[in-house]
């Protein structure tokens, strides 16, 4: 990546701060069989990622109250946590991007389509919400992706603007959110492990297993030399 370094990063949580997402999608088939529905699970990450529990629900049972829909979503978040809260770990690398950054005096922000209980057992466990100029989710007002809603509050957040965000995500539906933004792109390959998935994005600079390989590794180097 030869542009200048970015002046914002941005981080999804699930599936890029930790790798996590099989544990989701244990937790969705397992809701799934529960109420009698089939469960596509090669599928389901490409068509729901990014996107709000109740917006994934609301298709599933559009019958339902908006209360019945939370109920639902809150069934599905509380075998998620029971299931991944005791496995919590940082993806390689971020730890001393994180630290490069901060040297940097570059701002950094999440934003993420988990609800706040999911967002406390990642950021809380790890010690890392402070490290972050905001946390910026669908529970406060905003659409989920791929709505660039999230990306375009957490850059305002940060007092950057989004032709100088540098968004990290693991979903398409992510990258297209970005693209939707104006930012470019990393896309972190523990959920779509092929990179040709992510092939045809514009604003994609690269694709990376976790944050020790390039270009993430190296973005603040000479700044922090």
């Amino acid at each position: 990546m030869t542009r200048p370094a970015p002046r914002g990063l941005i981080f999804d949580m699930d599936g890029t701060i930790v790798d996590n997402m099989r544990f989701h999608d244990d937790a969705w088939e397992l809701w799934h069989g529960r109420h009698g529905l089939a469960f596509d699970r090669p599928s389901f990450f490409g068509r729901t990622a990014g996107r709000t529990n109740p917006e994934i629900i609301v298709e599933l049972m559009p019958h339902l109250t908006p209360e019945e829909i939370a109920a639902m979503a809150e069934e599905k978040e509380l075998v998620y946590r029971e299931v991944y809260g005791p496995r919590v770990a940082a993806l390689p690398g971020l730890p001393d991007l994180l630290a490069a950054a901060e040297g940097a005096g570059v701002p950094m922000a999440v934003a993420t389509a988990a609800p706040p209980g999911n967002v406390a057992i990642v950021l809380d466990t790890l010690g890392l919400r402070d490290r972050f100029v905001a946390v910026v989710s669908p529970d406060m007002g905003y659409r989920g992706k791929p709505h660039p809603d999230l990306f375009l509050a957490a850059a305002e957040a940060m007092g950057v603007s989004p032709a100088h965000c540098l968004v990290f995500e693991d979903a398409p539906l992510g990258v297209e959110a970005a693209r939707r933004a104006g930012m470019d792109a990393v896309a972190i390959l523990t959920s779509v492990p092929d990179p040709s998935g992510f092939a045809h994005f514009p604003n994609l600079l690269a694709c990376i297993r976790d944050f020790t390989e390039e270009p993430a590794s190296s973005l603040f180097r000479d700044a922090a030399a």
